[in-house]
């Protein structure tokens, strides 16, 4: 689908998503990119550092909520934060990647694979600097699970139950509930100490995934169905045995933590790897 006529089907397109719906919260965006910065070339860096506005100060993670904000200003962006499937822990682009009305092509995935396009053309009628805050934005929502959760309850934002003793919905739970209680938890509510943490699995633990984790060799389009893929498995195991009205807390929890931060180091390395590849001209990764 030519870049003029996505423009064309996203301004017209309608999204019913829950007003509330999010992929990461703050916390987990500004994570996953802080942890892209680290891996990003020389070349990278002088590129994305050159189409960020002036508010976010030089930094990406600074932009990296910018396109939650923007619901509202852009409506047709609604249904670009998310790939729900029928719930049978697999995610086809043909079948899946569609707004509410049916157009096709509005998903997540091809979000990326769009404003990836933009910034690699020139003569694209996309903002550059919006096509990069965008993209980094959904390059973040790929990796959270429930964004590629069940169409029917709305990737868990309709199942409602307790996060311990706080009222909440399952997306909420993956989006800001875990990440927020382990900053309490093991961070004593330090949000750079859990980035350092995740580094340091990236570099010692997961070192051996690492190359796994970046490898794209599509060479017309990012993976991103590939991530949404891998969202859609993981979403299957965070609806089990989770019903309406349940309180969530330990065993959920621990079960939980490990998946987020695997996501969150995923998504950080792969947007690297994608503002790599449009800046420099490969997708290969700066050592940190």
């Amino acid at each position: 689908m030519g870049l003029l006529l996505l423009l064309q089907v996203l301004l017209v397109a309608a999204a019913a998503r829950a007003p509330g719906a999010q992929a990461w919260g703050k916390e987990g965006h500004y994570m996953t990119c802080k942890i892209a910065d680290g891996f990003l070339t020389s070349e990278a860096l002088t590129g994305v550092k050159a189409l960020l506005p002036s508010w976010a100060n030089g930094e990406l993670a600074e932009v990296c909520s910018w396109a939650d904000s923007q619901r509202f200003r852009y409506r047709w962006s609604r249904s670009l934060h998310f790939a729900d499937t029928p719930g049978d822990c697999k995610f086809s682009y043909a079948r899946d990647c569609h707004d509410t009305k049916g157009n096709k092509n509005v998903c997540v995935v091809g979000a990326i694979n769009n404003y990836t396009a933009a910034l690699q053309d020139s003569s694209s009628p996309f903002n550059p600097t919006e096509s990069l805050m965008f993209l980094a934005h959904f390059v973040g929502d790929v990796h959270q699970p429930m964004h590629c959760g069940h169409v029917d309850d709305l990737g868990g934002n309709t199942i409602k139950l307790r996060w311990y003793r706080r009222k909440s919905n399952l997306h909420h739970v993956w989006d800001s509930d875990v990440i927020t209680q382990t900053m309490k938890d093991f961070f004593d509510k330090d949000q750079d100490a859990m980035i350092e943490s995740i580094q340091r699995n990236i570099t010692d633990d997961w070192s051996s995934e690492e190359k796994q984790w970046e490898t794209c060799r599509s060479k017309t389009t990012t993976c991103a169905e590939k991530y949404a893929q891998e969202s859609a498995v993981l979403a299957c195991d965070a609806y089990e045995g989770v019903e309406q009205d349940d309180t969530l807390g330990d065993e959920y929890y621990f079960k939980a933590l490990p998946v987020v931060q695997k996501r969150l180091a995923q998504g950080g390395l792969r947007l690297a790897a994608i503002l790599n590849r449009i800046f420099s001209g490969n997708g290969r990764l700066q050592s940190i």
